[in-house]
């Protein structure tokens, strides 16, 4: 399939995004027409990466339905001032997202197979305001902190306390908090004194969260 259809198909996928769904932002959806989601998929499923749908990857995993990419980075608001923690790297297309949106972004992957090929296709991309690592998302990147937005791509059964730890005062989280078979998006907004106003939002369906702060290898 040619690129100029790819391009066709991506002008669908954000016309469903604002008629269907109605993501506003127009910065997530500029996003979304120019990051090819074909890349981040086998060859065997490229044409169904633009599909309302997610899509299985490598480990059990999977790349999200565009609808929840695209909800989950409005719900963020990220700038270009903005230093972003991602939990969870996955194929690397929400890091893709993200890369044209913040300033610079950290992401983690667990599983190392994921994170390599996330890395080369960053690489190919040209986006180079991007970090990766091979850690467990559970835990942070202190290093790296204290970040304005950190968004987790995995379901949780509580928000990681490391993570609210990492968030910058008036700096927010997504995450999908519930059971390991339904989820709802919940944004997180760190107030001054360490408190935090929490909001829920859409039902959601995400693989495990898994690590020291998530849910443990026998849990699931």
């Amino acid at each position: 399939m040619m690129s100029s259809d790819f391009m066709y198909q991506r002008r669908r996928m954000v016309e469903t995004l604002v008629r269907t769904y109605g993501i506003k932002d127009e910065r997530v959806l500029e996003a979304m027409r120019n990051v090819p989601r074909h890349l981040f998929v086998g060859e065997h499923l490229r044409n169904q990466a633009y599909g309302d749908h997610a899509l299985p990857s490598e480990a059990a995993q999977t790349i999200s339905q565009p609808f929840v990419v695209a909800r989950m980075t409005e719900l963020l608001e990220v700038s270009k001032q903005h230093t972003v923690l991602e939990i969870g790297t996955g194929t690397g297309y929400q890091t893709a997202i993200l890369a044209r949106l913040a300033g610079r972004v950290f992401s983690l992957e667990r599983i190392g197979s994921l994170a390599r090929q996330a890395i080369s296709r960053i690489r190919e991309l040209g986006l180079q305001n991007v970090k990766i690592q091979i850690f467990d998302g559970t835990v942070g990147w202190s290093d790296a902190g204290p970040f304005d937005r950190v968004l987790v791509t995995a379901g949780a059964p509580s928000v990681p306390e490391p993570l609210l730890e990492q968030l910058a005062v008036g700096g927010i989280l997504v995450v999908p908090e519930g059971d390991l078979e339904r989820q709802k998006l919940v944004r997180y907004q760190k107030l001054r004194g360490g408190g935090q106003r929490r909001q829920e939002g859409e039902p959601v369906r995400f693989v495990p969260l898994v690590g020291r702060f998530g849910w443990q290898g026998e849990s699931i």
